[in-house]
This record gives structure tokens, sequence and C-alpha cells, in this order.
């Protein structure tokens, strides 16, 4: 007996069924969309002087002085006690304590003079102004 093909046999898939790729595609587009929102850093808006004899400087504690004057010590609203109890924590943990304030252009000059004082009171002789180096176009007007 000779055997006989069935027409089901011969049925060959020919197509991939791309509907469970697109979904799980889709669902890691909004995973990924909905935690890029947590991973950006906060920031403080500070319009920083321009200087163009800036360098590279390690820190341990940055210091942000607003154009409304409020301080932030890495990044968290702080005041002079504040800052003076960061500051000998952070002396305890290491010897070469070293700070970087960075000040709004509009900030009073006593208040960053404030700051400097305080932290060369705490014994802390390493810190250093945060600047924006200047643009090309500012800087080529200022030589014409």
């Amino acid at each position: 007996m000779a055997s006989t093909m069935n027409d089901d046999d011969e049925d060959i898939i020919s197509g991939i069924n791309i509907t469970p790729f697109v979904d799980v595609t889709l669902v890691l587009l909004i995973i990924f969309m909905v935690t890029a929102t947590y991973i950006v850093a906060q920031s403080i808006p500070v319009d920083l002087p321009e200087a163009a004899t800036g360098e590279d400087v390690v820190t341990t504690l940055a210091v942000t002085i607003t154009k409304d004057g409020k301080m932030y010590v890495d990044g968290k609203k702080s005041s002079d006690s504040e800052l003076e109890a960061l500051i000998r924590k952070t002396q305890k943990e290491n010897d070469d304590v070293r700070v970087i304030i960075a000040a709004d252009s509009k900030v009073i000059h006593g208040k960053v003079v404030h700051i400097i004082d305080l932290v060369r009171q705490l014994g802390v002789s390493k810190f250093a102004i945060n600047i924006d180096a200047p643009k090309k176009e500012s800087h080529e007007k200022e030589s014409q």
C-alpha cells in the first residue's frame, strides 16, 4: 500500500509572528522611559562666572551658593553649622579635604568670602572657586 499524504502535512510555516516581539519591545521602552527620569541627576541652577584660567580640581565637598543666597553642600540645602559639621566629619575620614565653591555670578561677594573664611577656619587649606570656561564668542569680543 502506498502511503498517501494529507494536505495537512504539506502546510509549511512561512511567516513569523512578530506581535510578541513588538509587545516586549514596547514594554521595555516604557520601562526605560520611566526610569530615565530617576537616573538624571538633580542639579542646582547656578550661573557661574567665566574665567580663562580655570583647571580641573579633585574635590571632597562641593558648596553651591544660588543667586538668592541659599547654600547647598553636595546638592543638599545646608546652613553654616551643617557645613561645619560635615567638614569636621569628612576630616575624620580623610586628612586631605578639598572644597570647591560654586557661586552664582549674581551672589554678593561677601557671601562667597564668608564661605571661604568658614572653610579656612575649619582647617581646610585646599579649596577652589568653580567657574565656567569662557565661550569663544565672548573671548573674541573682549580681545577686539
